[in-house]
């Protein structure tokens, strides 16, 4: 499936699947389409048999039929798998996105690891007590503002 974003972000509690879901429903409405791993295992995998080699290419696929990587960058420490697909995106040349609502320092001055910062486009930064409507709103701006993200 060709995407404009792909959704990388922690998947492993109710709260990460909730938000996820929410955020890629919202940016739907907005015209975009979105790749949530989350939905595109849960619809290839059997929950009975779990096959990890299966979920890692899904991810890649998906991250190769994106056109921007949209990162949810939460945490005191970015969840491992995020830092790869935004590593790899990196490496495919595909625009990164950054999204932070966790305003925890760990890192620079906003809080990331030097090499997830400087992989990204650009950063949205937004204090979790903001309406996540805010959220939604400032992603949509920053992603025009990455040139050619969606040219093709």
């Amino acid at each position: 499936m060709r995407a404009d974003l792909y959704l990388a972000g922690s998947l492993f509690t109710a709260g990460e699947r909730t938000w996820n879901s929410w955020l890629a429903t919202e940016l739907r409405k907005r015209g975009l389409q979105v790749c949530l791993p989350q939905e595109e295992v849960s619809a290839a995998v059997d929950p009975r048999k779990i096959d990890y080699e299966q979920i890692f290419r899904l991810c890649l696929e998906g991250l190769e039929n994106s056109r921007v990587v949209l990162a949810l960058l939460e945490g005191t420490d970015v969840d491992s798998g995020t830092a790869f697909e935004c590593g790899y995106a990196f490496k495919l040349g595909r625009p990164i996105l950054g999204v932070r609502t966790d305003l925890r320092s760990a890192g620079e001055e906003d809080g990331l690891n030097v090499m997830l910062r400087r992989a990204c486009k650009g950063l949205v930064t937004i204090p979790a007590y903001q309406s996540a409507d805010k959220v939604v709103s400032a992603i949509v701006e920053e992603l025009r503002s990455i040139k050619n993200a969606f040219s093709e």
